[in-house]
């Protein structure tokens, strides 16, 4: 299959070239159903009547500025009306005279204040009267944020969705909420979505807060997946994902805010669909959002001299789930519309949502991701009789996070996990797996770290039943996704090993089981499979597509 034109990304060139997919074999009809569970989210309306405008013409403020104020506002009189211990009265006059200018942190985005050292926004009194005096609040940034620059694991993000040990300033619920006014509004919307969680973090329900606005979707940390992963196969797999969510999606692009790959295909888009409005960053908690506002700068900066000047104060970026706490308004665009960093959406049935706060790095990948294959077996090894029972009988862990039960496979079926290295995996008979896993909890089988934290584990207490058929020995059967980790690929063995001919038949195709075993609520989700690797490939088959179908599909780039 000759490859498709690209979009060529570097520090020197800005080159855009469309990438249409190939019409090939039409793509077999997949053998299972997808299930997905996410979170309601609340989407009151307020009023924006009640917001004067300071001027007229080309001096009123913008639906953007008017987002922003409401948000600092209600968050900051928050803030205020925690700390007053005076009647309720006197509460409402403090309240009511609040101005709606308030400063933020402009690398979190919470109100700066004073009073609570460890809470969000906190600034030395000293450093907060200097900086005012010379009104230079806009450059200030928060202990908190301070310590996020350097590595500490600071959370501040409790309740459902929330993260397990540390602080909890604020709850997910009230993150949601800062984002409910969007659906209403005439933005551009740029979701982004992790290729190494795809389904955990896509954000199913994003039409409650995007409502109708024009979306780009974009596929960070494409530089993880595997050696060799042929990138347009990847886009078509991604479009072919999210059409089905039916949502108004304008285009799809692969990037990596590390290598910034695909990040000037982004910008060029963003020109061409913003026509004036303002542009906002929405995606799931920890999908690289800060990350991929820094690198969108940093290409911009090298011709546009306001996102240059951007720069200097942008959004932190960590590793902790719920760095950005309120909506960051930056000036990085000419001529009209602003950029806008958003809260991250924290999602229950994530497995960050149930892990300690001191082990969230455990989940994030740091390097390419490394298939690991159960059974490890050689290409010109022959089956012997041992062997030949496969899988079957036997209970695979994935660190103390998952524990996947072979009930029935055929003999030459093979699990292939991706996901991060620090997770470990062990093998043991599933009469022994329990009493492996309570006396390994915390110290082979890690997260949990640590006897303190094992005690404190609630357990696996989610079990899914799969029942998976093969359609196609030439292709992997499934993927079964689990929800902020990674994914595990069912295929079988290379064609060239030699197999007992007698060992299976049409019959077991039809009746391969499994038993998941995850965390409540963490969410379990099979899916057509992803093709990664230089394998992926040979197998994947581009849909077949008319005219209509192939005007009306969303095209993608990288």
């Amino acid at each position: 299959m000759a490859p498709n034109p690209l979009l060529f990304s570097s520090s020197h060139a800005l080159c855009h070239f469309p990438i249409f997919p190939k019409t090939l074999t039409p793509r077999s009809v997949s053998p299972f159903s997808c299930r997905s569970s996410l979170p309601q989210t609340s989407s009151p309306h307020s009023d924006s009547s009640s917001i004067e405008p300071s001027g007229t013409g080309a001096a009123a403020p913008t639906r953007g500025d008017l987002f922003l104020e409401r948000q600092q506002s209600r968050s900051t009189a928050t803030v205020v009306l925690k700390q007053s211990k005076k009647n309720s009265k006197k509460k409402r006059a403090v309240a009511s005279k609040l101005s709606s200018a308030i400063t933020c942190c402009y690398g979190c985005g919470a109100p700066l204040q004073t009073e609570e050292m460890e809470a969000p926004g906190y600034v030395d009194p000293e450093t907060y009267e200097l900086k005012k005096k010379h009104r230079q609040l806009r450059t200030v940034l928060c202990g908190r944020c301070k310590l996020l620059s350097h590595g500490h694991m600071v959370t501040a993000v409790g309740g459902h969705g929330g993260y397990p040990g540390g602080k909890q300033f604020v709850t997910a619920e009230e993150l949601r909420e800062k984002l409910s006014h969007l659906r209403h509004e005439k933005v551009l919307i740029v979701k982004l979505v992790d290729i190494v969680d795809f389904n955990g973090s896509f954000l199913s329900r994003i039409r409650d807060l995007a409502g109708a606005n024009p979306i780009i979707l974009v596929a960070t940390k494409v530089d993880l997946l595997p050696k060799g992963t042929e990138l347009n196969c990847i886009g078509d797999w991604v479009v072919d994902a999210t059409i089905k969510k039916k949502l108004n999606v304008v285009s799809v692009h692969l990037t990596s805010s590390k290598s910034l790959v695909g990040i000037v295909g982004v910008i060029a888009e963003i020109q061409k669909e913003k026509k004036g409005r303002d542009v906002y960053i929405l995606g799931s908690a920890n999908v690289g959002k800060s990350a991929f506002i820094n690198a969108l700068l940093k290409m911009m900066g090298e011709k546009d001299p306001v996102a240059a000047a951007a720069q200097k104060y942008k959004p932190i970026q960590s590793a902790v789930p719920g760095t950005t706490l309120g909506p960051i308004q930056i000036e990085a665009f000419q001529g009209g519309g602003k950029l806008f960093d958003t809260p991250g959406v924290h999602l229950h049935h994530r497995q960050a949502a149930v892990v300690d706060s001191e082990d969230l790095t455990l989940l994030a990948p740091k390097n390419r991701l490394r298939a690991q294959s159960f059974p490890v077996l050689s290409e010109n090894k022959r089956l012997n009789d041992t062997a030949a029972l496969g899988l079957n009988g036997f209970s695979i862990f994935w660190g103390g996070l998952v524990r996947v039960d072979i009930i029935k496979v055929l003999p030459e079926t093979r699990l292939t996990f991706y996901g991060p290295r620090q997770l470990p995996i062990h093998m043991v008979p599933t009469s022994e797996a329990d009493q492996f896993y309570h006396k390994e909890l915390g110290i082979s089988l890690t997260p949990p770290t640590g006897n303190q934290r094992a005690e404190a584990w609630p357990g696996l207490q989610v079990v899914r039943q799969l029942q998976i058929n093969f359609e196609n020995r030439k292709r992997p059967a499934c993927d079964i996704a689990i929800s902020g980790l990674g994914w595990i690929a069912i295929e079988q063995f290379s064609s060239n090993l030699n197999v007992d001919p007698n060992a299976n038949n049409e019959a077991d195709l039809k009746e391969l089981q499994l038993a998941v075993h995850v965390p409540k609520p963490v969410e379990v989700f099979v899916r057509p499979p992803m093709p990664v690797g230089k394998a992926g490939e040979e197998w994947y088959e581009y849909q077949e597509l008319t005219e209509k179908e192939e005007e009306l599909r969303p095209k993608w780039f990288f």
